[in-house]
């Protein structure tokens, strides 16, 4: 009996026994399956390529917009970061008010096991213009002329200090070296992106003229040491580093404080005045007797005298228990009186109407003044200023992506609807808030991938049910005498179900073959480029991830399986007596 046949046997112990008939059958006929009439061969193999151009199409549409995804996400976080911490009331990270450097909450955040660094960073806008270039044309007179023209581009300083993770822009780095911004010599070098470089003219070594805007314009000299470039076109464009001690500077953070003596004089007597910049412009002065409104005072010295001077900004009221203000500065001016001690003054001004000084060193800190009876050495010592204690955010990378939510949660649990001691609100959001367009357009492209997916493997259904249908009809004798030796109508249709799943297996087969060739080809090589301005990237990147890979193969070979059950329900309709006698 065709039950017991020893071949039989020796698969039934090689598959699971409810199959081991069904595999059997179908492992000794998927020959002539295959290579069986001149009807069904085609169809077959129709059936076989659409199945493979179904893997094909599906594992590059994986790959490349898993690899868009991924790259862009990454390259748009190393500008910026995954979380950022700022000040509650702005909405640009580039456009924020200063906070405080020292945060309570800082140690908590760093032992947060998903949090991979914090980062004090601050931002400045820029306006970076070339050198000269002469430009000849010709007039409507047909007069030959030369102009001098600048090309002017607009920018934003990302200032860093020595705890970023330079390790995103070493990986682009195209020319010169990452500077330390933790020693005062680089304070003044830059690293650009290729297209301002390119746009402006530049290269390295070379010194680039900056204005910047404050109470009036400022134009400052960097020298470029580095030169970049991401491919994401419009942040290169946008975004170039330099130290955080430049911004902090730049941007008058804080309070800068020193002391100087007036030109003109009042009753004879020194005029002894405070000049402030920085803060909030309500200024608030201490010279020994507590925080007032007073900005100077006269002063007839006849004995040495240091003064000193604490300034600090409010915002509602100079007395100190009810002023918000923020961190202070401290300037000295030492007076010596080297000769005549004279109770009174006769200090007076030349025909220009000022002091007459002589300076006893080259930056002016330190000057001689007289009134015939008295001499003094006056030397200031100006504040450090108080810029170093603010930043616009500190920047948070996570360990895993698909965590950010979680660490974002904890972050703002940490930081949101608390008022720090120092009467600042901050706030935490992530890349995806801060740049909505990008991640708003990266999470359509998931839609696309299903829409894709869909459509191959319902193309690669309809062929295969059309194959199977086709070997069922031209197959009834078989079917036939199957059911006459008493054969059920389910394991006739698992016989079919089997050899169409060999076929199927036999397109993937070469659809993944194929398929990770095309995308290993182009993962390594490159051979499809992008235009930056459109796609942020120069070619369509790859990410091969081997679970995507499997639930691919695995879901395709159980939807195409599952599909064909409906119509393998044909060979119940077949009566074995007709299909015999047909034959």
């Amino acid at each position: 009996m065709l039950f017991r046949h020893k071949t039989f046997v020796y698969f039934s112990r090689k598959v699971p026994r409810i199959l081991a008939f069904e595999y059997f059958i179908s492992k000794k006929t998927l020959k002539s399956v295959v290579q069986g009439k001149k009807v069904s061969k085609p169809i077959v193999r129709i059936s076989v390529i659409s199945i493979a151009l179904a893997v094909i199409v599906n594992l590059i549409t994986i790959a490349v917009v898993t690899g868009f995804q991924q790259e862009v996400r990454q390259k748009v976080s190393g500008f910026g970061s995954h979380i950022f911490i700022m000040e509650a009331s702005e909405n640009s990270i580039y456009e924020s008010d200063p906070i405080q450097r020292s945060q309570a909450f800082l140690a908590d955040l760093k032992k947060d096991p998903g949090i991979k660094s914090i980062a004090v960073v601050g931002y400045k806008p820029v306006l970076l213009q070339s050198e000269e270039r002469e430009i000849s044309y010709k007039l409507s007179n047909g007069k030959d002329t030369t102009e001098t023209q600048y090309q002017v581009h607009g920018a934003v300083i990302k200032g860093i200090a020595n705890d970023y993770d330079w390790g995103f822009f070493k990986n682009y780095l195209l020319k010169g070296k990452i500077p330390d911004f933790s020693q005062d010599s680089c304070a003044n070098q830059l690293v650009i992106s290729r297209k301002l470089a390119a746009d402006l003219n530049y290269t390295i070594g070379d010194n680039v003229s900056a204005f910047f805007v404050k109470n009036q314009p400022v134009k400052r000299k960097f020298k470029i040491v580095g030169i970049y470039e991401t491919g994401l076109e419009e942040f290169d464009k946008q975004i170039v580093l330099g130290s955080l001690s430049s911004v902090q500077e730049l941007n008058d953070w804080g309070i800068k404080a020193s002391i100087e003596i007036a030109d003109t004089t009042i009753e004879g007597q020194l005029v002894v005045q405070a000049n402030v910049s920085g803060g909030n412009n309500n200024y608030r002065y201490d010279w020994g007797k507590g925080f007032d409104s007073y900005v100077g005072f006269q002063i007839c010295p006849h004995k040495d005298t240091t003064i000193r001077l604490i300034v600090s900004d409010f915002w509602s009221s100079t007395r100190e228990d009810l002023a918000e203000s923020t961190i202070p500065d401290t300037a000295y001016m030492k007076i010596t009186v080297e000769k005549g001690g004279e109770l009174r003054c006769y200090f007076s001004v030349n025909k220009e109407g000022t002091i007459e000084k002589k300076y006893l060193n080259e930056n002016g800190t330190k000057f001689e003044v007289s009134d015939g009876t008295k001499r003094l050495i006056i030397e200031t010592t100006d504040g450090k200023g108080s810029s170093q204690n603010y930043v616009s955010g500190f920047e948070i990378m996570v360990y895993n992506w698909g965590e950010l939510d979680e660490v974002l949660a904890r972050t703002k649990k940490r930081v949101e609807r608390i008022l720090m001691p120092n009467g600042e609100v901050l706030k935490a959001t992530s890349i995806i808030e801060n740049e909505p367009d990008i991640f708003v357009w990266l999470g359509f492209l998931d839609l696309n991938v299903i829409i894709i997916l869909v459509l191959m493997i319902l193309i690669g259904i309809i062929n295969m049910g059309s194959a199977l249908l086709v070997l069922i009809l031209i197959r009834s004798n078989f079917i036939g005498m199957m059911k006459a030796m008493g054969a059920t109508n389910w394991s006739i249709r698992k016989i079919f179900l089997i050899q169409a799943g060999f076929l199927i297996g036999r397109g993937m087969l070469w659809g993944n073959v194929i398929g990770l060739a095309l995308c290993l080809a182009q993962k390594y090589l490159g051979l499809i480029p992008l235009d930056p301005e459109v796609y942020y990237l120069s070619q369509v990147p790859i990410e091969i991830n081997v679970w995507h890979w499997l639930l691919l193969n695995i879901g395709t070979l159980v939807v195409c399986l599952s599909a064909l059950i409906i119509p393998s329900m044909v060979i119940a309709r077949i009566n074995p007596v007709k299909a015999i006698k047909f034959n």
